[in-house]
């Protein structure tokens, strides 16, 4: 174990390095930990591990015969350890070099490593990983707002289609699900290669290097900052900047930036700021406030009225299996006056609220 090569970052999992420490308590321990199933535990790990061999494939570059002489070894070596019989934990039949060709020979399609099982993704420090519980919400169960729905998703189209695709700012007022519609896209593209890893404002000085990671990933990427605005003296302003313009040394090919605002201009100006004798003051104003035009597309949402506010409840309520009746909107309509007013997340409280009380009779 200790001389594994190609797959050696799965030493890092605490079965096999215990394993390759002959730590053997250590080991029954992790494995236990895992499911108490070594194949399974070996396959999943040969399947997640990141490495040359799946990276140069992904990128359908021909990958030297020394790298694929010495991964067939390995899958040699820890195929042996599947077929072990021990009576302290289970080894189901697994052919790992079958399993490994399959999972190579479609890899640039659904990617590999943490990206080939997940799809939506943060930030934390400088490395990506796995949302545990993602929002699952699907494209089919949104309601209203069709026009911008159409927009962004025919943007994501042309993300994955490798033709030009523009960063896009989603804004409007709060509660009209412009952070809903973009992981609808992501969920409903997700099987034509599209990730999300979301990011907060104050991590945008970490865009450089996030990008630098992805730019060789045959899959695409949307990189997700919600409800985004700059002070002034905002040092991630400059980060952004040089990304919205298309500086080549921070920007991937293959990955996009949707935001999300409830203002139209991302910086937060105050009178004191119109102050002063600087004589390139309006100069630097023009450009603060100007950020959120270097975004390619802009989506507006705004609050809908209120028939179509009772529009996207009624929908609501069909994919529950709530009956429609006049009783329904005036409540729905009075829910609004303590919720946000019309909008589709004051619809959504309403009807889960409904849901809520008819499970509780």
């Amino acid at each position: 174990m200790k001389n594994l090569v190609v797959f050696r970052n799965i030493l890092n999992n605490p079965v096999f390095r215990s394993l390759a420490e002959s730590d053997d308590a250590e080991f029954l321990h992790a494995l236990y930990e895992d499911g108490a199933d070594l194949s399974k535990t070996t396959l999943r790990a040969i399947l997640n591990d990141d490495n040359v061999y799946v990276r140069l494939t992904a990128m359908g570059k021909p990958v030297p015969d020394v790298i694929a002489n010495q991964a067939e070894r390995e899958l040699t070596i820890l195929q042996s350890l599947c077929d072990r019989r021990d009576s302290r934990y289970v080894t189901s039949p697994v052919d790992l070099r079958a399993a490994y060709a399959a999972y190579l020979s479609d890899c640039a399609v659904k990617g590999y490593g943490i990206f080939r099982e997940n799809v939506m993704f943060r930030v934390e420090g400088d490395e990506i990983v796995p949302i545990s519980s993602p929002d699952r919400v699907s494209a089919d169960r949104l309601v209203g707002f069709e026009l911008q729905r159409n927009e962004l998703f025919a943007n994501t189209r042309a993300l994955l289609a490798g033709l030009p695709a523009a960063n896009a700012l989603l804004v409007g007022d709060a509660g009209t699900g412009k952070s809903t519609t973009v992981k609808a896209a992501v969920n409903f593209y997700a099987k034509d290669g599209l990730r999300l890893i979301e990011m907060r404002k104050s991590q945008l000085h970490e865009l450089p290097k996030i990008m630098e990671k992805l730019r060789d990933n045959p899959l695409k990427f949307i990189i997700f900052v919600d409800d985004l605005s700059f002070t002034k003296n905002d040092d991630d302003f400059s980060v952004l900047k040089a990304i919205l313009e298309g500086s080549a040394s921070v920007k991937a090919p293959n990955a996009v930036i949707y935001a999300t605002s409830n203002r139209r201009h991302l910086v937060k100006e105050s009178f004191s700021d119109r102050e002063g004798d600087d004589i390139h003051l309006n100069d630097t104003i023009q450009e603060l406030m100007s950020l959120s035009n270097r975004f390619g597309l802009t989506i507006l949402f705004t609050k809908p009225s209120k028939k179509v506010y009772l529009d996207i409840v009624h929908g609501l309520c069909v994919f529950a299996g709530i009956p429609i009746t006049e009783a329904l909107d005036i409540k729905a309509a009075a829910f609004s006056l303590s919720h946000g007013g019309f909008t589709p997340r004051a619809a959504e409280q309403f009807v889960n609220s409904v849901i809520s009380s008819g499970a509780k009779e």
